[in-house]
């Protein structure tokens, strides 16, 4: 009988603990539902109001109409850029990572120890650090007032972390599956497309999510190097919402949740691999 008790205090326990920390997490969530959905922009959001007073959906169709105050830029060209932007990303660092990774799991080179320390190292810079030197080579290969040259200075922020997780999965891939398709007729770069890819889709879904989001959610960069307001992103003018002494924030909530969306469906599209691929490739170095 004890022992039942025990069991269910511990399960209520357990389950006390678990929802604690879903209100945590929902809290901020629910915030801007609400700022979103508040008729008045106020100036200091103070309190939580789950549904504020002649509560609507003005907001979210201002930002919509008109999202960027400044320039008469529509909020389907903002998308598009955006898409273009973060697909470019994810797809230019997936290309040129699981090509690198695949060298630094099965070759053995000179210097290959130092590449893949150099390429951590890189990762614990801010990412203000890289801004100078992208600029003149963005501005000297006259890409840099374009949505190509934000994707290569994205590319070249998201490329070593990918190198590294992609690295870390193909060493779990056994090798004599790729001597296998060798004995087979295939060459090197056969087995690597046939095989070893196809194996590692996990690995490859997480890398895309994560160039994904850094192509999307970035702002700074795209502020330095972008003067076009054709060129523009929506998360450039989410920033541009804040003002120096007043920011609408029925409207800037609205905007923030409407520019998750297209990430969550990606999330959702990759979920299935995510879910494993995620911790594949956390316990090799």
């Amino acid at each position: 009988m004890k022992k039942e008790i025990k069991e269910k205090l511990k399960h209520l326990y357990l389950h006390a603990y678990i929802i604690f920390w879903i209100i945590i997490a929902l809290f901020p969530v629910l915030w801007i539902v609400s700022m979103s959905l508040n008729p008045i922009n106020v100036l200091k959001p103070t309190t939580l109001t789950l549904i504020p007073k002649n509560a609507s959906l003005s907001a979210y169709m201002k930002v919509l109409q008109k999202p960027y105050e400044a320039y008469p830029v529509p909020f389907v060209q903002l998308l598009f850029n955006s898409l273009f932007v973060a697909g470019g990303t994810a797809f230019l660092s997936v290309a040129l990572a699981a090509t690198a990774a695949y060298a630094f799991s099965r070759f053995s080179f000179p210097g290959r120890n130092i590449g893949l320390i150099s390429f951590l190292v890189t990762q614990m810079l801010p990412a203000t650090a890289t801004l100078a030197p992208l600029f003149v080579i963005l501005t000297l290969l006259h890409v840099r007032n374009s949505l190509f040259g934000l994707i290569i200075a994205y590319a070249s922020g998201s490329v070593p972390f990918a190198i590294w997780n992609l690295k870390g999965y193909f060493d779990t891939v056994p090798k004599e599956l790729e001597e296998a398709a060798l004995v087979d007729g295939c060459d090197r770069n056969q087995a690597f497309l046939k095989v070893i890819l196809p194996l590692s889709v996990p690995a490859l879904a997480v890398t895309f999510l994560f160039g994904f989001m850094n192509g999307w959610m970035e702002w700074m960069l795209a502020w330095t190097f972008l003067t076009k307001p054709q060129n523009f992103t929506l998360a450039m003018t989410l920033y541009n919402m804040q003002g120096q002494w007043n920011t609408p924030w029925s409207q800037f909530a609205a905007f923030s949740l409407i520019i998750s969306i297209p990430v969550m469906v990606v999330w959702f599209l990759l979920q299935r691999y995510i879910v494993s691929g995620l911790t594949l490739g956390a316990v090799k170095g």
